[in-house]
């Protein structure tokens, strides 16, 4: 079975109990959720997400032939609409959410996906292969400024309104509908104005995906219906790839864990977005040299957690 990143502290920081309910809103290959149930027992209880449906299926095979115990419920939806989807399948409140983001390493390494600027295959780019408006499309679709603006915001690219110009004259030639088209053409736009060590399509990418899958705008919905899921006392756990995604998740924890603020009459009161809660993982987990040896795709990864505060 896959091993993913961060995973003994991931299970550490959900501390799942023998019979707790346990939501993984992004499965992928069920690796953090046969860790968990594992600890879970017999009596607990997996719902796991996916908005990949060879995810889910490569997932079930996994906690078969895994001999996971307890029992699985695994569902084709966004981690978005987890709080909706867990209530579809009788779940009113979960002990440990998990969201592991970002794209998995069967997405990168399958061309015809789309997600990679290191092999050809067709500009698509959706989580769920069966909907919504693919890479090609939005780069046909989009005017040069709202090329650069996307860019800029969602990539953190320096370069934007170069790309997107490049971009713009090279769409009038022909349609960019193929990966390493698309690559190719930002690599030339910013020769050496990139990181060293990173493909200089790297951002572009990454904007693109987060667009046609409107990462954050998930990410925010599963975030606030998460908490709204979990009983008192439940953990919730995140795990992002990108600065813009991990930043997202740190301010939305901040604001749920407030801070108690001194009175001018005496005493003090908590100020902060309810439902409360409180600090598991107040600094960011990374990867330890060990796991980065054996997984350099660990190395952007970020976990942060927090726990639902009793009454």
């Amino acid at each position: 079975m896959h091993i993913p990143v961060l995973l003994e502290e991931t299970v550490a920081a959900l501390a799942p109990r023998p019979g707790c309910v346990y939501v993984d809103g992004t499965l992928g290959q069920a690796g953090h959720a046969a860790a968990v149930m594992r600890l879970a027992g017999p009596e607990g209880t997996l719902l796991g997400i996916d908005r990949d449906g060879e995810a889910l299926a490569r997932a079930e095979a996994n906690l078969r032939r895994g001999d996971v115990p307890g029992r699985h419920l695994l569902a084709h939806g966004a981690h978005g609409d987890l709080e909706a989807i867990a209530h579809a399948h009788g779940i009113v409140a979960a002990d440990a959410i998990l969201l592991d983001l970002g794209v998995s390493s069967d997405q990168l390494d399958t061309p015809w996906r789309g997600f990679s600027f290191r092999a050809d295959g067709p500009l698509d780019m959706r989580m769920r292969s069966d909907a919504g408006e693919t890479a090609a499309a939005l780069l046909a679709r989009l005017g040069v400024e709202e090329l650069a603006r996307l860019f800029r915001e969602l990539g953190e690219e320096r370069q934007a309104g170069r790309i997107a110009r490049a971009i713009d004259r090279e769409r009038r030639k022909a349609p960019i509908t193929r990966t390493l088209r698309l690559a190719e053409i930002v690599a030339r736009a910013v020769g050496g104005a990139h990181t060293p060590g990173r493909h200089p399509a790297t951002r572009v990418f990454q904007a693109l995906r987060m667009a046609v899958n409107d990462e954050l705008g998930e990410l925010r919905r599963a975030l606030e219906g998460g908490l709204r899921l979990l009983r008192p006392g439940g953990r919730l756990a995140v795990i992002t790839f990108e600065s813009l995604s991990d930043r997202e998740v740190k301010r939305f924890f901040q604001a749920h864990c407030g801070r108690e603020e001194a009175l001018q009459q005496g005493g003090s009161a908590w100020r902060g977005e309810t439902p409360r809660t409180e600090w598991v993982l107040r600094k960011a987990v990374t990867a330890r040299p060990e796991e980065l040896a054996s997984n350099p795709r660990a190395r952007s990864a970020k976990l942060r957690a927090v726990r639902k505060a009793e009454g």
